[in-house]
């Protein structure tokens, strides 16, 4: 049984990816990894899709019905910087965590390896202080225009990993809005709740909140601080992004207990660290008056089935092949 621990120290990573560049992504991952180490603290969390960026703005040339070359140009040097799971990137993350000393939860863009390599999914990865990957969360429905790049996961990718500091799972950006989705989470036990997400709305904090106070857990939610010049301007696309703001998005990143208060307040505006330190008895204390899915829950009349078998595409029978690796 893991030993527990009443209290850790967590950094929010609110950064900025270096855009469509994987290699010089995952070198500012690494190093803002190290700074949260040296601040003390054991969890460090990055935004969604931080290597290598989430490509706010851009339609890759797509209309109803029809596809510009130039947009397959920019998906293909989005594919390109996409990564393997596992991979050297992989393994330079959990070299990070394992020197920081942390769990490290980041938010990735990965390239299926396991049949075409044409899909890529929008990912967080789990590495444990000791370089470990733990597993990896592959986000279940891409939101609006994102269907137009992203993958769906399946349910066998809805981890919730035991460590000394609680149960840590993770739900991406509008996953968040899948009630039943949420109701998985709670019921495999976590208490701190990663929410990567690209979303810098106001309705985002309502959400977050509530999710603190429904789940009875600690949420931390991460967000990119990203401006237009950030951008590549050889973009083949560069031009769709004329009539965007210069703010891309504005952060929002924070941190909320299970009460559903601030441990953390929305940082915007800027590039920052959000450092907190929690004490995770708090748990308890809120759930004196409701649990989810111990006292407060009706088995009797609400059921949830959950499948957790990976999908296969084809299945071979008696032909000599075989679709497992």
């Amino acid at each position: 049984m893991t030993k527990k621990e009443n209290n850790v120290r967590v950094a929010v990573i609110q950064a900025a990816s270096i855009f469509m560049d994987s290699e010089a992504s995952t070198e500012k991952a690494v190093s803002l990894t190290m700074q949260a180490g040296e601040k003390g603290a054991k969890i460090v969390v990055f935004p969604e899709a931080f290597i290598p960026g989430y490509p706010r703005g851009f339609s890759f040339g797509t209309k109803v019905g029809s596809r510009a070359p130039e947009g397959r140009k920019d998906w293909l040097r989005y594919w390109e910087n996409s990564i393997l799971v596992p991979s050297e990137t992989t393994d330079r993350l959990g070299e990070a965590a394992r020197d920081a000393g942390v769990y490290l939860i980041i938010g990735v863009i990965e390239r299926d390896n396991e049949s075409s390599g044409g899909t890529v999914f929008c990912t967080v990865l789990f590495f444990g202080p000791d370089g470990t990957l733990l597993g990896k969360h592959r986000k279940l429905k891409p939101t609006g225009a994102e269907r137009l790049i992203w993958g769906e996961g399946d349910g066998s990718t809805l981890p919730v990993f035991d460590t000394p500091y609680g149960k840590i799972g993770a739900l991406i950006c509008w996953e968040n809005y899948m009630p039943l989705a949420r109701a998985a989470m709670y019921a495999k036990g976590v208490q701190l709740y990663i929410a990567p997400t690209a979303d810098a709305k106001d309705t985002w904090q309502l959400s977050i909140r509530h999710i603190a106070l429904e789940g009875r857990c600690f949420v931390l939610s991460c967000n990119q601080y990203f401006t237009k010049d950030m951008y590549p301007t050889d973009l083949a696309c560069y031009d769709e992004l004329e009539t965007f703001p210069d703010e891309m998005c504005m952060g929002g990143s924070a941190i909320v207990g299970p009460l559903g208060d601030y441990v953390k307040e929305p940082v915007f505006g800027k590039e920052d660290i959000l450092i907190a330190d929690l004490d995770l008895r708090d748990i308890a204390y809120s759930q004196f008056d409701f649990d989810v899915v111990g006292h407060y829950a009706r088995p009797d009349v609400f059921k949830l089935i959950v499948n957790e078998e990976k999908k296969e595409n084809i299945e071979w029978e008696n032909k000599g092949y075989s679709n497992s690796k």
